[in-house]
């Protein structure tokens, strides 16, 4: 028997881990969470992930991928209708591991897997909206920066002499309007 990649065997050889990983996906997917040990979690978390990113793509190909791994058609229809709908807009981390303590009759350490449903948070998106702004408006200013640094040498000195001008203008336009409001109040 070959060597493992990713250490040891669940239970005995490789066709019965792959059974064992495609009927605990199976129910991950019909029930949308399941409580079992933490080894089996952690083993079942990236196999059933890539299931939901075939499921995203959604085309036929993916589908009999699918199918070919888990015999329930019932459990993968709701796999590429409801579940890939529902994680859409998400990039990856479809399900969640919460351990829950260990079992009460072997002392094994328990975990509760589950399908994150959720809709990604809306302070996440607002930030990756924000991030995204914010680099616009970067690659805007570069740009006028490109178009105005030759034009801006040849007009330097009108240039400079335009903010003095309008300072002066207001100044008396501010002590008017200052003496008229003490008239006002008085």
């Amino acid at each position: 028997m070959p060597t493992p990649a990713k250490g040891p065997r669940l239970g005995g050889g490789a066709a019965h881990e792959r059974l064992m990983l495609a009927n605990l996906s199976a129910a991950l997917f019909e029930h949308k969470r399941i409580t079992t040990t933490v080894t089996k979690a952690k083993r079942l978390k990236p196999y059933a992930e890539r299931l939901v990113t075939f499921a995203k793509r959604g085309d036929l190909a993916s589908r009999r991928r699918v199918l070919g791994l888990i015999s329930n058609k019932g459990v993968v229809h709701e796999l590429f209708t409801d579940i890939a709908q529902a994680v859409e807009n998400r990039d990856g981390g479809y399900t969640r591991i919460t351990k829950i303590g260990n079992r009460k009759g072997d002392n094994a350490p328990m975990a509760v897997i589950e399908l994150v449903l959720e809709p990604v948070s809306a302070k996440q998106a607002v930030v990756a909206e924000a991030t995204s702004a914010a680099k616009r408006d970067a690659d805007k200013k570069d740009a006028e920066k490109a178009e105005a640094a030759p034009v801006a040498e040849t007009e330097e000195a009108p240039a400079a002499e335009a903010p003095e001008a309008e300072a002066t203008e207001e100044a008396p336009a501010a002590e008017e309007a200052a003496a008229e409001s003490e008239k006002d109040a008085k």
